[in-house]
């Protein structure tokens, strides 16, 4: 039943498109969340903005504000595009990417676009200042394409620092550095890249986390494996040191994940949020028949592992839990969907949710969604983590995020079963199921 897909606890658009989260910031006792927004066509077309949810500080009840920036001066025309938020002094720093593509036969690539990189401020983060062009295609270096973009800002020992993903004339993908002493003068550093990975570098977050640097990149070009870069495009992070990049690890090992952003929350916690969604997919989203397509990840809470690598867990207000209830090994549950799934286990596992199965053989974590109608085009996905003894799994109305290995790997996927109650049985080991209720979210008429 179709309204049994608007999702109980992930942010999503009444209509049009949503994909990359923006400007993610805790300030003045609110989050914002921004992300790229298409209210014209749930497919994405039309005009290019950023929507805007803010929540106070229990993350528990969200407002949707309306759209905070459209195109609307010459240097972002054909688009608002992605960027990232700083908070200082109380106010709320953006930046972000102006497109543009010039009429005529361009290969849109090499010319005939400009990559303007914009400045706005805002108090409330619902109203912004006037936009000021910090950065030009002649601001680049002269190894780089048209494709510059997704500003991610942040600052240190006094300075602004900046990061952006970039895709040079000879196709390698690669991150930008800039620095200014104030959020409008910025200068360029250096380039970081790695050989042979990808053609292109976007959405790139320096960040750290229990003291470890972090180089996070959505790449585009790298050759498909069988668990490894599964997806049209990937999403991960490298290990930092000074300006040495190593151990590339995949975010999200599901269907549905791309273009993550970290920030700060009021505790001091490291979170993420990503787009549970890829361009160019070979399968689809039947909410797009009735007016709109894509969702927010959970927030995540990253940690770091003895090993180094990043752990993700889910950020809920545990206000909006009910009462946990066991299911033996082998008893089928029915559970109202959205609900919060544990399991721990000895060896091989596997649990059914609805036509959803999620298996481990003792070293391959697998979902695998080719077997029902809820998938809608989706079948395989793998990670192969060794040994790991427990799960996580948080599933929504209409999507499932899976942490295994204590939030060491992650698989994140849109399905679409056909009622909001599924039935759930495990081979193995025993469950917990814990119902979620409804977040409210204000401001959709």
């Amino acid at each position: 039943m179709a309204r049994n897909w608007r999702q109980s606890i992930h942010l999503e658009p009444r209509n049009g498109w949503l994909n990359d989260p923006n400007g993610l910031c805790y300030a003045d006792g609110k989050y914002h969340v921004y992300f790229q927004y298409s209210p014209d066509s749930p497919k994405g077309a039309g005009r290019k903005c950023w929507g805007h949810f803010e929540s106070s500080d229990d993350l528990k009840t969200w407002t949707y504000t309306g759209i905070v920036m459209e195109p609307d001066i010459p240097e972002d025309r054909s688009g608002v595009y992605s960027g990232c938020a700083v908070v200082k002094d109380g106010i709320i720093h953006i930046f972000y990417t102006g497109n543009v593509k010039l009429p005529g036969d361009y290969d849109y690539i090499t010319a005939g676009r400009e990559a303007n990189q914009i400045h706005v401020t805002t108090k409330d983060g619902r109203t912004v200042s006037s936009k000021k062009v910090i950065l030009r295609n002649s601001d680049y270096p002269e190894c780089c394409s048209c494709h510059v973009r997704d500003p991610k800002v942040w600052i240190e020992d006094g300075k602004w620092k900046m990061v952006l993903g970039a895709r040079t004339l000879e196709d390698k993908g690669c991150v930008l550095y800039y620095e200014a002493e104030d959020p409008e003068s910025w200068h360029y550093v250096k380039t970081l890249s790695v050989d042979d990975f990808g053609y292109m570098w976007e959405c790139p977050d320096q960040f750290d986390v229990d003291g470890k640097v972090f180089l996070g990149i959505s790449p585009q070009g790298l050759e498909h494996e069988e668990y490894r870069h599964q997806n049209v495009y990937s999403s991960g992070y490298f290990k930092k040191n000074g300006d040495e990049l190593s151990d590339f690890e995949e975010f999200d090992y599901g269907f549905d994940f791309y273009a993550p952003q970290t920030f700060i929350d009021k505790k001091g916690n490291r979170i993420l949020i990503g787009w549970m969604g890829i361009g160019d997919i070979p399968y689809s989203n039947p909410t797009t028949e009735l007016g709109w397509q894509h969702c927010l990840t959970l927030p995540r809470k990253l940690s770091v592992d003895p090993d180094g690598f990043i752990v993700q867990m889910p950020v809920i207000n545990e206000e909006l839990f009910g009462e946990s209830e066991e299911i033996a090994e082998g008893v089928t549950a029915k559970a109202l969907l959205a609900c919060d799934i544990s399991v721990r286990f000895d060896s091989a596992y596997k649990i059914t949710i609805g036509d959803a199965v999620i298996s481990f053989d003792g070293e391959v974590l697998m979902l695998d969604l080719g077997k029902g109608a809820s998938g809608y085009g989706r079948t395989v996905r793998k990670a192969r983590t060794g040994r790991i003894n427990d799960l996580r799994i948080i599933a929504d109305r209409s999507s499932l995020e899976i942490f295994a290995g204590g939030g060491r790997y992650v698989m994140s996927t849109r399905f679409y079963p056909s009622d909001a109650e599924v039935n759930i049985t495990s081979e193995g080991a025993g469950f917990t199921v814990r119902p979620v209720r409804e977040m409210e979210v204000k401001g959709f008429e």
